[in-house]
């Protein structure tokens, strides 16, 4: 009989968004005549751009063609899209990375979870906590975790976010070897600041850290002097890694497109001490294990960042911001206390009277038939928290929040 990899045996029995659907389902079965409203699970409800659609049918013309027809393509992602990702999210920013430096995935989750294969069994991780549960599980898996004790492993850094911190992590005091930030945080929906991400910055060039830096809900920020690329501080691209995405920046939850920035500066240590290039650990990674995002998509996704394209996802995001705007003033109202949700589509309610979150959860599915996330998925610190996601339609944000005051 094949032995397994001892590393998944400690994991808890289900990924958190499956245990979410699960309840849900039985609910169903109970209550097959009731509507549920989920603002739970972040999929998207607005349909993709007609500017998207457009170049989706023309890639999909060409490939019915001999002559424009496409096979295989490069791993890193056709170069027609990296210029186009380079010349809108990051040189009007002043950053000045290199087109060669984004690789083109299928999405950031894909991405964080496949990139800490490039570290050592023995490195050590630093997270937030609460924490998007892919930078922990994918760890665990890798067999770097340690065991599980309370909630949490015991070789894993965890870095409390708080209301007595204002939900910005304080840097360590033991030094990690990796570190995952994201901003705007998921669960949280608070930012970190250009003070705070520079102080992230200089600690790990002084540490010699790598940062796994999550940006996939940069497009909701909406003050300017927020930062929106880690890559904005200087010396960043000497210790960061960016991950972005069109899931939810332009509704690509099911067709699926991302990138990663790795920076040719970026290097990490051997145990006996050479230094090798992140950038070219990567891209032997990506062109082993994978072959590209396909040809369509990426024309689909170029769209996106064409001048013609900027009213259209405006439109789209203002309903998302809409939302969670709608969202923040009703659980105020109610006397509840809540974060995030102005640059975020998240907002990170505080549970009434201490309520478990997993009890919350339970609560409002058979009370007002509404899904929230309960913040103790998350981890440790998520406990007595619930996530709202602001991606339903407007019409039913709104009747979800009629049904949570009446059942609240």
């Amino acid at each position: 009989m094949a032995s397994i990899n001892n590393a998944y045996a400690g994991l808890s029995g289900n990924y958190l968004f499956s245990e979410v659907a699960r309840r849900v389902s039985a609910y169903r079965q109970k209550h097959p005549e009731t509507e549920v409203i989920s603002l739970g699970i972040g999929d998207v409800s607005q349909p993709m751009i007609p500017a998207v659609i457009r170049a989706l049918h023309k890639a999909v013309d060409e490939m019915a063609c001999a002559e424009t027809f496409r096979g295989y393509g490069p791993e890193q992602g056709y170069g027609f899209l990296r210029e186009a990702i380079l010349n809108h999210d990051f040189l009007p920013r002043g950053v000045n990375i290199r087109a060669e430096e984004i690789f083109i995935s299928d999405g950031a989750k894909s991405d964080i979870g496949n990139f800490q294969e490039l570290f050592g069994e023995d490195a050590v991780i630093a997270l937030t906590d609460p924490v998007y549960p892919v930078y922990e599980d994918s760890n665990a898996m890798a067999g770097r975790a340690g065991t599980r004790e309370n909630g949490r492993w015991n070789r894993i850094v965890y870095l409390p976010c708080t209301a007595a911190n204002a939900f910005q992590p304080d840097l360590p005091s033991v030094r990690p070897d990796v570190i995952y930030l994201c901003s705007p945080n998921n669960p949280t929906g608070t930012v970190l600041d250009r003070s705070s991400l520079t102080a992230w910055v200089n600690y790990a060039r002084e540490k010699e850290s790598v940062i796994l830096f999550d940006a996939a809900y940069e497009a909701f920020i909406q003050d300017d002097s927020l930062p929106r690329s880690i890559y904005e501080i200087p010396g960043a691209d000497e210790v960061a890694v960016e991950f972005r995405s069109l899931s939810k920046t332009a509704g690509f939850t099911g067709l699926r497109c991302g990138y990663a920035v790795v920076p040719e500066k970026l290097t990490a240590r051997t145990k006996d001490g050479r230094l090798l290039s992140l950038h070219d650990m990567w891209l032997r990674r990506q062109c082993t294990k994978y072959n590209g995002c396909p040809y369509i998509v990426q024309r689909a996704a170029e769209a996106v960042f064409q001048p013609e394209a900027g009213e259209e996802l405006a439109a789209a995001l203002a309903v998302y911001r809409d939302n969670a705007r709608i969202m923040l003033d009703a659980f105020r109202r109610m006397g509840l206390s809540a974060f995030g949700g102005v640059h975020s589509p998240y907002v990170w309610l505080q549970t009434p009277k201490a309520m478990p979150s997993w009890d919350f959860f339970d609560l409002l599915l058979e009370r007002a038939a509404v899904v929230c996330t309960p913040g103790a998925g998350f981890g440790v610190s998520g406990e007595g928290y619930a996530r709202f996601t602001a991606f339903n339609s407007p019409e039913n944000t709104k009747k979800a929040l009629e049904r949570l005051e009446k059942a609240l």
